[in-house]
């Protein structure tokens, strides 16, 4: 009887160490709890582990503020401090708080934090603007069009600077054709100048023939 005593009293201490140090190995309650990405019908919980913790895992306690419906979710392998909360309802506030998985059980739970879902026209609204700001297509899309601003303004420069050659051209072409017109012009005038000397010529041999012919009678009447 003795020993079945002292058997007895020997396990239950190495029943308590064993919980005492499970105890003390579970990790910390996770820190910097928030909701984000509110939507009607989900919405996004993301957490904060302190340093040198070891987790593998978190449980996240969800419910209403009426009460009428609660959902537990617990994942494990994994390093995630992110979850999506899904098949919310509308218009409809919420509690929730968050445990961190470690080798040796479950950490406390974090702080309660509350939270409210959007209505359905607000979440279109919000869907639109968040469709806008990170879906890739748009972006995409608005660096499309910044690139086609930017060759529609090379392709104008371009077309300037060959308007202005072409403008430089024409008028050197201009200079160009008005001279060749004036020396070809010079070049008609000269033949006409010319042909005048050779009649004043004549015009002067005609008369010195006629002097000597006066000059020849004038010696015969003597």
């Amino acid at each position: 009887m003795i020993h079945l005593f002292t058997f007895m009293s020997l396990v239950l201490s190495l029943f308590g160490c064993h919980i005492c140090f499970a105890g003390a190995n579970r990790p910390a309650a996770p820190v910097n709890v928030s909701v984000t990405h509110l939507r009607a019908d989900s919405a996004t919980v993301s957490w904060n582990i302190l340093d040198g913790e070891t987790v593998i895992g978190f449980a996240i306690s969800q419910q209403r503020q009426d009460g009428l419906m609660q959902r537990f979710i617990r994942e494990v392998n994994t390093t995630s401090h992110a979850c999506i909360l899904w098949d919310l309802d509308e218009d409809t506030d919420y509690f929730i708080q968050v445990q961190s998985v470690g080798l040796y059980g479950e950490s406390l739970a974090s702080k309660k934090s509350h939270f409210r879902t959007l209505k359905k026209s607000e979440h279109f609204q919000s869907t639109m603007m968040d469709h806008h700001q990170d879906d890739p297509a748009v972006e995409g899309l608005d660096i499309s069009r910044h690139l086609q601003t930017g060759e529609i303004l090379i392709i104008m420069t371009v077309l300037l600077m060959w308007a202005a050659v072409i403008v430089l051209f024409c008028k050197q072409y201009d200079i160009i054709k008005d001279n060749d017109s004036n020396n070809h012009s010079k070049e008609k005038s000269k033949p006409l100048s010319g042909q005048s000397t050779p009649e004043y010529h004549n015009g002067g041999l005609l008369g010195s023939k006629f002097q000597r012919t006066s000059s020849s009678l004038s010696i015969i009447k003597v």
